[in-house]
């Protein structure tokens, strides 16, 4: 998939091990620009490179496909994942998780990029509904929205922002099957 110098394509699990560093970076900005990604800030470096190992083992087991954008002039500048890994009355249905876009690649339509080719991914492996969660009134949230993901409520106070200030979580789906 390719639009604007923009490239998304899936990793194996060497190159998510071999990528570790430039996907750090990508977490940590993201972090450290007020995302609310699972982590604190400030994120230091081993933190985020035991996660990305993590997702890399993943990747190995089938567990998960991991898919960067990347552009000539920063490499790798965003990042989602597809979750497989579901229980057994669920094989019809994946996650998208970690959707993370470099803040100098903002406004590019790599988002979007990234989404679209998680769930043609998805679609693929035989999937039909696929499942995601956002911080309430992110910009992530205006992309899902106009995706086509279908809003299904919101939990008061679910996470923390990077910051330690109490985060609204929203849930959406979407049929793609």
């Amino acid at each position: 998939m390719n639009a604007m110098g923009v490239s998304v394509r899936q990793l194996t699990a060497e190159e998510a091990y071999g990528c570790n560093a430039a996907l750090c970076d990508v977490l940590i900005d993201c972090v450290h620009g007020g995302a609310s990604v699972s982590f604190m800030a400030p994120l230091c470096d081993v933190k985020a490179q035991d996660f990305w190992r993590g997702v890399a083992d993943g990747v190995a087991r089938g567990d998960r496909v991991l898919l960067v954008a990347e552009d000539e002039a920063h490499g790798i500048i965003g990042t989602v994942q597809v979750v497989f890994a579901q229980p057994e009355n669920q094989p019809h249905r994946a996650d998208i998780a970690k959707m993370l876009v470099h803040r100098r690649a903002r406004r590019r339509g790599v988002g979007g990029l990234l989404m679209r080719a998680g769930e043609a991914v998805a679609l693929a492996a035989g999937k039909t509904v696929l499942v995601l969660d956002t911080a309430t009134g992110s910009d992530a949230e205006r992309l899902y929205q106009r995706m086509g993901w279908n809003r299904v409520g919101e939990v008061p106070d679910y996470a923390l922002w990077p910051d330690g200030r109490l985060c609204s979580t929203t849930y959406y789906y979407k049929a793609i099957g």
